[in-house]
């Protein structure tokens, strides 16, 4: 039993809650998707999933703050909030690619102790929580103990990011393929997918130039338990810092170097 050991359950109930909303809309014929002010977009599963997981959190944990991407609310630094991400991957959703998940964690005065990442479709979750370890499952599956790679050199290393676009736009595409070229392999598995990937082992280092915190608290958890790293591009250790480089942590202050403008 750890510090958040109720924290952790009420988080896997409140993922068992999203997982059978999503799963029931996903490739829905009648799925409705619109637009937000950003243009991104939002599906009627989004906001289900949402408000489902803010009824449970009112009536379990009153005194608690929930801020999600659907509804709002903010992270202050200070107190128990909980940070919502009713689904990771909506553009997968709504195309009916199964990369999608359901992110959950509890940030205690400004730091993630607990995340849940819930990927009903590809029939696995993952969780974590401060002094626990992290940990995965497949649907009915028993828990296994996930530790991060043990590749030291980027020329063995395997890389994930989520769209190349977005580093034109919010980095440096030179810098991120300046990476490329130094590592073994990569992919663009995208969004929660990749940093479960690098908890477990089989790949080494994601990278992302632009992240809310709604998309990364649960997975700093997750990674840091599992025995790596996890900064923004500037090497910060925040969840809020607006882009991340996880890692198994060997290889993480040479990746930030080959990403440095």
């Amino acid at each position: 039993m750890t510090t958040y050991s109720a924290d952790l359950d009420l988080a896997l109930r409140l993922a068992d809650t999203a997982d059978s909303i999503t799963l029931d809309r996903f490739r829905a014929r009648d799925l409705v998707v619109e637009r937000k002010p950003d243009r991104t977009p939002v599906t009627d599963a989004d906001l289900a999933v949402e408000d489902a997981i803010r009824a449970v959190l009112t009536a379990e944990r009153p005194g608690d703050e929930v801020a999600g991407e659907e509804r709002g609310g903010t992270d202050t630094g200070a107190g128990r909030v909980w940070v919502l991400d009713p689904i990771d991957g909506t553009k997968n959703f709504l195309r009916g690619v199964p990369a999608y998940a359901t992110l959950i964690a509890l940030v205690e005065d400004g730091r993630p102790v607990l995340g849940v990442i819930s990927a009903p479709a590809l029939h696995r979750r993952w969780w974590a929580a401060r002094g626990a370890g992290a940990w995965a499952a497949p649907t009915g599956g028993e828990p296994q103990r996930l530790a991060v790679s043990g590749v030291r050199e980027l020329a063995d290393a395997y890389l994930s990011t989520t769209h190349l676009g977005s580093w034109v736009e919010y980095h440096s595409r030179e810098a991120y393929l300046r990476l490329v070229d130094a590592c073994w392999e990569n992919r663009a598995f995208g969004d929660f997918w990749q940093h479960c990937l690098v908890a477990e082992g089989v790949i080494d280092l994601a990278a992302e130039a632009i992240v809310n915190p709604w998309d990364v608290a649960a997975a700093q958890v997750l990674v840091e338990e599992a025995g790596g790293r996890f900064t923004d591009l500037s090497g910060k250790p925040d969840y809020t810092g607006g882009s991340v480089l996880t890692s198994n942590g060997l290889l993480h202050q040479p990746a930030l170097d080959q990403l440095a403008r």
